[in-house]
């Protein structure tokens, strides 16, 4: 990969630069006023206010180090094997986010580490000229490493301005979003040029990078392959498991749901108990995508007259809970204890036009996966999971009013047990034969002079 000093590629633009700084400082008060509502249901949105600003910072504040940005929950667990590999480096890590379950999830993946002082966890600051600039002048990191989709303007140009190298690795762009960025003209497409280099999982997404005039592309496959399943968590899912045999009965996770795939589950779960086909009734695992929006989902299995427990309440293993028809996932971290007492998966965020879920962690644990129409945000990785027989996708259209193609494609696979057993071992076979992608990300950082050691 060749990389050209990004100055000489991705100019600013000046007037749409000024205008968007413009606009976002009309519309700050705006985005506090959405913490403040969203604290209703979690007070933790109001802390760290002036990290938000850029400020507000404890000391002592080490510069220098690896900065990895991981906007959310899906990001932050992506960049864990990234993050250990720079710690069994020795190297210092400034770790950012942008949402409060991302920190969460920083949080529970490296507290012993946050609390040695090893890696600083902030938040990044919003995207105004004079916080990006405070925060980087606290910090002064040696090397930024942005995960997936993350490409704030203010933040970039910055980097590109100081010297600062900037990597947007484990790099995706869904077709939508190409479009999207070149409705914008030179501004949008400069935005990416402007990253010191691109490390994309796969060849559809280094293509489209191209598209935009990006050259300094390399393809690397997808961290996500890496992530290791933590094993405590394997173990109680497997217990799950065993007790839910036990009694002849199956379990389908319904993961990462979104607004509206809900009311398309419930339909075709219940469509399913009624069709009397099973000798034991199987049981639903439903596990909305974001924790805010666990008592609404909550409220919709009791619209829908079905018998529910939430795991929360069950501690224990479901074991005799023979009239509970679904269990509530309203806890964090716990996905991989789902996937491994489940016996399939239906992936949420695919059902409706929301891009798609990664299916990787529920192949890790063995676990086949059903997915919708809609898996843009993970076109590549949906493709070789459905050719390997890790995956399959649903036919037909998914309406609110017709959810019947959902339901039927999960009585074939729940009455045919041979078939679950060949795609849980082509799950598995499908997540480890894509791993790596850590150690092409440290070689390519490497070979442009970036060890940082």
């Amino acid at each position: 990969m060749s990389l050209t000093p990004a100055s000489e590629y991705g100019a600013r633009p000046r007037v749409w630069f000024a205008a968007y700084q413009l606009l976002w400082h009309l519309l700050l008060p705006l985005a506090f006023i959405r913490l403040a509502w969203r604290s209703r249901h979690a007070f933790s949105y109001l802390h760290h206010i002036p990290e938000r600003l850029g400020f507000g910072y404890s000391k002592p504040v080490a510069k220098g180090g690896v900065w990895i940005h991981a906007v959310s929950v899906g990001e932050t667990r992506a960049a864990q094997p990234l993050i250990e590999a720079y710690l069994a480096k020795g190297e210092p890590i400034l770790l950012t986010h942008m949402t409060l379950n991302g920190r969460r999830t920083g949080k529970q993946l490296f507290g012993k580490e946050i609390a040695v002082g090893r890696i600083r966890q902030v938040y990044l600051p919003y995207d105004l000229c004079w916080s990006v600039e405070h925060f980087l002048n606290t910090f002064a990191p040696k090397l930024g490493l942005f995960m997936e989709t993350e490409a704030w303007p203010t933040v970039v140009f910055r980097c590109a301005d100081k010297g600062l190298p900037l990597f947007l690795v484990n790099a995706r762009l869904s077709e939508r979003s190409a479009r999207r960025v070149n409705q914008f003209g030179k501004a949008g497409r400069s935005l990416f040029q402007a990253f010191k280099g691109i490390l994309a999982q796969t060849e559809f997404d280094a293509a489209r990078y191209r598209s935009l005039g990006v050259k300094n592309v390399e393809i690397v496959g997808n961290l996500k392959f890496d992530v290791p399943l933590d094993p405590n968590l394997v173990q109680q899912g497997q217990s799950w498991k065993q007790e839910l045999h036990s009694d002849q009965r199956l379990m389908v996770c319904a993961a990462s749901t979104r607004d509206g795939e809900e009311a398309i589950i419930l339909q075709a779960w219940k469509d399913l108990l009624l069709s009397n086909a099973f000798d034991v009734a199987p049981l639903l695992c439903l596990v909305p995508r974001h924790p805010e929006r666990f008592l609404e989902v909550a409220n919709y299995i009791q619209d829908a007259g079905l018998k529910f427990r939430r795991r929360t309440e069950w501690i224990e293993t479901p074991k005799g809970d023979v009239n509970v028809e679904v269990i509530l996932g309203d806890s964090m971290g716990e996905m991989p204890m789902y996937y491994s007492a489940s016996d399939l998966v239906v992936m949420g965020g695919s059902l409706l036009p929301f891009g798609g879920q990664n299916l990787i962690e529920a192949c890790a644990a063995g676990c086949p996966v059903l997915l919708g129409e809609h898996t843009y945000n993970f076109q590549q990785a949906a493709l070789d999971a459905i050719e390997i027989g890790a995956a399959k996708r649903i036919k037909g259209e998914l309406i609110l009013s017709e959810p019947i193609a959902l339901m039927e494609a999960l009585k074939a696979l729940l009455l045919n047990t041979a078939e679950l057993a060949k795609m849980s071992s082509a799950a598995k076979a499908y997540s480890i034969e894509h791993q790596g992608a850590t150690k092409k990300i440290l070689a390519a950082l490497e070979h442009q002079n970036f060890t940082l050691s």
